[in-house]
């Protein structure tokens, strides 16, 4: 099947994924663009499944200071390689799970992974860390955060 070049460029835009992971999406959905989306997603989500268990000992501590300076949260965000945690795509969902532990102050990493999404309360903090590692290709975790609110 012929693929179009600007399907192609549309598809690994939106998904970041690999062009030839891209190209085999299109190719198996008839070159149907939804279901090559949806094939993406659930490929990235089989391959991160397979990537559970592995160390990960490098990541960041991202920071983010709610406005008017009265709630801080600091978040160790780890990965496999200093190569995944220089990327846009890392450095993100650290910043989003740090708003998310400002907003919600949960009391754990635990609940913290649980909670609903901010942003989209259809998926959980969970949901939106494997969808980053089916992006990324390597296991991300959250190691710990702490929240101080002013008068705690």
């Amino acid at each position: 099947m012929n693929i179009s070049l600007d399907l192609l460029k549309k598809l690994r835009a939106e998904t970041s994924a690999g062009v030839s992971d891209c190209r085999v999406a299109l190719e198996d959905a008839g070159g149907d663009f939804e279901k090559a989306k949806k094939l993406l997603m659930e490929r990235g989500l089989e391959k991160a499944a397979k990537k559970e268990g592995k160390e990960t000992s490098q990541g960041v501590v991202e920071s983010y200071i709610h406005a008017g300076g009265k709630v801080g949260v600091l978040v160790e965000l780890r990965c496999e390689t200093d190569f995944v945690a220089r990327t846009d795509e890392f450095k993100a969902l650290a910043h989003e799970i740090c708003l998310q532990v400002a907003a919600m102050n949960p009391k754990d990493v635990a609940g913290l992974l649980e909670s609903q999404y901010i942003r989209d309360a259809s998926q959980t903090i969970a949901a939106l860390v494997k969808g980053t590692i089916a992006k990324v290709g390597e296991n991300i975790t959250v190691a710990r955060f702490t929240r101080m609110q002013l008068g705690e």
